[in-house]
């Protein structure tokens, strides 16, 4: 460069002037991208100074914030999901239509609107809104924001409602720092958690909450459906889009733009007035005058055998792309949008195949072996066990060995379940039990899938008993009465001779000696009598249900009456039901 544009690059001037001294610098061989005359650019820019937008810390936060948080809802009405919270008559919105929603715990699985609800409820509610997490916030944190909170109540009747995300993270001390200032009234607090907070909140902070459902202060939120997935993929392409329009009219230069060269950099232009924030999506190349269409007849002159895409403004989101990110999703809208945000910023000429290749790698699978999943889904198999159902069974077997849990922790399950549910029924089922968990010590995985697919399967199909089992919670709830009762001195311990004094084992009959079977003073006199394990084939207490029965028959017998109904319980024969159930199957063929 000159002696001259250096100097008007470190010399304070206006804008015009720089423009100015660097045009008329400009090297001959750039001349012929410069039409305008030298009086010309002054002129204009002297009439129309550039303005240059003003760049801020928060626009730069915003900008480099992914496509989820960017598109979080601005109001209640754009709020996806959640109808049984949301919708009218509800007992959040009458809440909120009293004025304020009181303290709250939000519990649900991520992605399912938790953080975007809280806002959206300080925001009705004309309450300050701050936030923090418990994963890197502590006790000083809480207390500097319930004393500002409590300041400006004082000053000017606001409320502020504090958010603590992943509120489980707080441990049993940290959660009391809440109990004054919620009891006061100085802070409302909406916590949202992933774990059941009957386990991770203490009581006390618990019976502080305002909005009791179900005897317990949450409002449960449920993963999103698939139609909500979808409703929020199509809303965010759509204001994706009218981003993508206005970043596009603002990047072309106007006819009084001033273009400065840098002679290092060679024979590039770069316009002085280019948007300062860009957005990290792709822009079309082609004017987006239609944004989302739904599949149907094409409206255009083209080729009638070229279907209309399904979003003309990003054609590589295609039915089969978008059905893709509703499955991988799972609910979960952040990630949904994340799943979004690669697609578009892909080539619009993205091969179908290998768009949906690198939207199945970019998925985990989402397994939490601390969190509530894990004990959900070895509930669902030891259940499916003890109801017979093999196929359901190897399926979470299937689902949990996948995602990644340990097989000695299923194995463990299995062998309590082998004493538990089969027990007398299937004296093998135990030591088989028992073996499985040595070969997933010895072989590991993947091979030790197979021993446990072996043991489930046989657990599902053996023969149930629960007679041990409710014997010894009989016999220990009776343990538990009066845990001082002597035992009885016939079958007392007398290795001595002053016990034997004392009438330790006195009149104890040795039943091996007997040709007949003999009686002992066994149980406490309290308990005399009392069977704790009751004989095979006692149905006391049990339940008999006749509609759980016929549906029984109906959907796992093949209509067909249990072998072991009875001639006529509760006046119902096994006629009756057959021909019942023949006359449901008619009425559904």
């Amino acid at each position: 460069m000159s002696q001259a544009s250096l100097t008007s690059l470190f010399t304070p001037s206006t804008r015009s002037s720089q423009a100015s001294s660097s045009l008329s610098q400009t090297p001959s061989r750039y001349g012929h991208t410069r039409k305008r005359s030298e009086a010309e650019d002054l002129s204009t820019a002297e009439v129309t100074p550039l303005k240059r937008q003003r760049i801020t810390t928060t626009s730069r936060l915003q900008s480099a914030a992914p496509l989820a948080e960017r598109l979080r809802p601005h109001t209640l009405e754009e709020f996806v999901g959640q109808p049984h919270l949301t919708g009218p008559g509800s007992l959040l919105m009458s809440q909120l239509d009293r004025g304020a929603t009181g303290s709250i715990i939000f519990w649900g699985p991520p992605g399912c609107g938790k953080t975007t609800l809280a806002r959206l409820l300080a925001k009705r509610t004309n309450a300050v809104f701050k936030e923090l997490s418990a994963t890197d916030s502590g006790i000083a944190d809480v207390r500097a924001v319930a004393d500002e909170a409590k300041n400006l109540l004082a000053l000017t009747g606001r409320r502020t409602i504090l958010f603590l995300d992943e509120v489980h993270r707080f441990n049993k001390a940290q959660q009391d720092i809440f109990l004054p200032f919620i009891e006061q009234g100085h802070l409302q607090l909406i916590g949202a958690t992933t774990e059941n907070p009957s386990f991770r909140l203490t009581s006390a902070l618990l019976s502080r909450f305002d909005v009791p459902i179900l005897s317990s202060s949450v409002f449960v939120l449920e993963r999103l459906t698939d139609d909500d997935i979808r409703k929020i993929i199509t809303q965010a392409v759509q204001r994706v889009s009218q981003m993508d329009s206005s970043h596009e009219t603002a990047s072309h230069p106007s006819a009084h733009e001033v273009h400065v060269v840098d002679e290092d950099i060679g024979s590039s232009d770069v316009a002085s007035s280019q948007p300062d924030i860009e957005e990290p999506l792709p822009q079309p190349s082609h004017s987006q005058s239609s944004t989302c269409s739904e599949p149907g007849p094409s409206s255009t002159p083209a080729s009638s055998s070229q279907a209309v895409p399904l979003f003309p403004a990003y054609p590589q989101l295609t039915p089969k792309v978008l059905s893709t990110i509703v499955s991988l999703s799972t609910g979960d809208a952040r990630t949904a949008l994340s799943l979004l945000e690669l697609v578009l910023s892909a080539a619009r000429t993205s091969d179908e195949g290998k768009l949906l290749g690198a939207l199945r790698r970019s998925v985990s699978t989402a397994y939490d072996r601390s969190g509530d999943a894990r004990y959900d889904m070895i509930s669902a198999l030891h259940k499916s066990v003890r109801g017979s159902q093999g196929s359901a069974a190897l399926y979470w077997l299937a689902r949990m060995l996948s995602a990644g849990e340990d097989p000695l922790y299923i194995a463990r399950r299995m062998v309590v379940c082998a004493s538990e549910d089969i027990g007398l029924a299937d004296n093998h089922a135990l030591p088989l039990a028992m073996a499985t968990y040595q070969a997933c010590q010895v072989i590991g995985m993947p091979e030790c899938r197979i021993n446990l697919a072996h043991l489930v399967s046989y657990l599902a199909e053996a023969p149930k008993s629960t007679r041990s089992y409710e014997g010894y919670n009989r016999a220990e709830e009776a343990a538990k009465l009066d845990p001082t009762i002597p035992v009885p001195l016939m079958v007392r311990n007398a290795p001595t001779g002053l016990m034997k004094d004392l009438g330790y084992a006195e009149g104890y009959k040795y039943n091996p000696e007997y040709a007949h079977p003999v009686t002992n003073d066994y149980l406490p006199i309290q308990f005399r009598g009392e069977e704790f394990l009751r004989k095979e084939g006692d149905k006391r207490d049990k339940v008999w249900d006749e509609d759980a029965l016929r549906k029984w028959e109906l959907e796992e017998n093949g209509g067909r009456p249990w072998s072991g109904r009875p001639a006529e319980p509760d006046g119902t024969s096994s006629q009756m039901v057959q021909h019942e159930s023949g006359a449901a199957r008619d009425k559904e063929s």
